[in-house]
């Protein structure tokens, strides 16, 4: 019977064990968990902090019970800390210091990633009971909801990315004042700045007030228990900024968690996250690797990237769990599809920007569209803004960007853009796509098909 040891709980991990365990139900994995939380949604975590998901407990996919009904074995509040490909030994401590040394037939690697931590003075020595907050795991989380429930009156968030913008929402539905400091000039540096400044608008709309361009530098103790915020401007160092404020939230990204990995002396490949080939095997022979810890096959560049999401953690595990035991599953690879709701207005991507696409050889141009959801006439039609980007050169759909109302199924039609991009479609083959329509929810054509056809008129000459 093969010994399968994973590291990590969260959606590579759990993805891994319970595809082993359907494909050999002989196996029984073992998870190693640093944490007491398996299986949770770090993505929902917003959703808590606003007081959609009442109950913490809902965020998780499965109770550990499902778990381990499913035959998966746990150890949480283990940490791995080291491990022997030689010996097939991985070296684990538990929360109480007790350490004691693993087997494996096969292992699979699936650390995710740790929250980025800026060079901010005071960044160190300021935690949670100080209101100075980082937001990754369950135990992030219950520890705002810790300060929250002391009611504040204003939080300053730095990083306006996914996370930032999500937990604007969430503090301004618990009634904070909410201020949004970015470094680079636009909220959301995912798509592009005329984009970027629609998702800005709805913030201010609902009285989030926008900091972008602006570096922070220091975070102290002021008085009265507040928290003195200092930056500048990112070009002009000698234009201050200050804010006092009740909570600070450091949000501004991640990096790969391959601190055990590297103990095994697996090669580590984009952005320093763990290289992985199509299968999900590492450098090291028995041992795999999947999710935000490891990079990603990206289908449009035909190359490695580091694209770390849930839904990527997920299949990448679902891989990583086949072939540990004996599979032959290849990833099919990414296209960074992401969404984000900001208030009352979606924002996605997928695929590559002009300035991204020509940075890898393409030959980008791309074409802004605005286009209804559905048919006018039918009362509610609201519009969608679609950027498409093509090569010039061949005339193959490189990616796309879109912004409309909640309400248009922005999530959705991205998701048409994505599936052209996994088939490697021309932007003149979306118009021929054999897509539904109903005058309340749609169009003969629908608005991703204008917007292609909207590029090929403007562009198929250079194509």
């Amino acid at each position: 019977m093969t010994r399968l040891l994973i590291i990590g709980g969260s959606d590579a991990g759990i993805s891994a064990g319970l595809r082993a365990r359907e494909l050999d139900p002989d196996v029984a994995p073992l998870l190693v968990v640093a944490d007491a939380y398996p299986n949770y949604s770090i993505c929902g975590i917003p959703y808590h902090i606003s007081g959609d998901v009442p109950d913490w407990r809902n965020l998780a996919h499965r109770t550990r019970a499902d778990l381990e009904a499913a035959g998966l074995q746990l150890m949480l509040n283990t940490r791995a800390t080291a491990i022997d490909p030689a010996a097939r030994q991985v070296t684990v401590t538990t929360s109480n210091g007790d350490e004691q040394r693993l087997d494996y037939d096969s292992l699979i690697i699936g650390t995710g990633a740790e929250p980025m931590r800026p060079p901010i003075a005071g960044l160190d020595k300021l935690g949670p009971t100080d209101g100075v907050h980082v937001l990754h795991t369950i135990g992030d989380t219950r520890a705002l909801t810790a300060t929250l429930d002391q009611a504040p009156r204003h939080a300053l968030i730095v990083g306006a990315g996914y996370i930032g913008l999500e937990m604007a929402e969430a503090l301004h539905a618990r009634g904070l004042k909410v201020t949004i400091v970015e470094q680079l000039p636009q909220v959301l540096p995912t798509v592009d700045a005329d984009l970027a400044r629609l998702v800005a608008d709805e913030l201010d709309r609902h009285d989030v007030e926008v900091r972008t361009g602006i570096a922070i530098t220091a975070i102290d103790r002021g008085t009265h228990g507040r928290l003195v915020v200092d930056g500048h401007r990112t070009n002009e160092p000698q234009d201050a900024f200050t804010a006092s404020v009740d909570v600070v939230l450091v949000v501004v990204g991640v990096r790969p968690d391959t601190t055990v990995a590297r103990s095994a002396g697996v090669a580590l490949g984009t952005r320093d996250a763990i290289a992985v080939d199509r299968q999900m095997r590492t450098s090291v022979p028995g041992i795999w690797a999947a999710g935000d810890c490891a990079h990603t096959y990206h289908r449009v560049l035909d190359t490695d990237a580091y694209l770390p999401l849930g839904s990527t953690s997920h299949k990448q595990g679902t891989v990583a769990g086949e072939n540990a035991v004996g599979g032959r599953r290849t990833f099919a690879g990414s296209v960074g599809t992401q969404v984000v709701k900001v208030f009352d207005l979606v924002a996605a991507r997928t695929g590559l920007r002009d300035q991204e696409a020509t940075q890898d050889g393409f030959h980008p141009v791309s074409h802004r569209t605005t286009a209804d959801d559905h048919k006018a006439y039918y009362p509610g039609a609201r519009p969608i803004t679609i950027t498409i980007t093509g090569d010039q050169t061949s005339g193959h759909l490189l990616g796309a960007q879109l912004i409309g109302h909640r309400d248009t199924a922005v999530a959705k039609r991205v998701d048409i853009y994505a599936t052209a991009l996994h088939h490697r479609m021309t932007v003149d083959q979306i118009s021929d796509l054999d897509l539904s329509y109903t005058p309340p929810l749609g169009s003969p054509y629908d608005a991703v098909q204008i917007a292609a056809h909207q590029w090929v008129l403007r562009h198929a000459s250079r194509a």
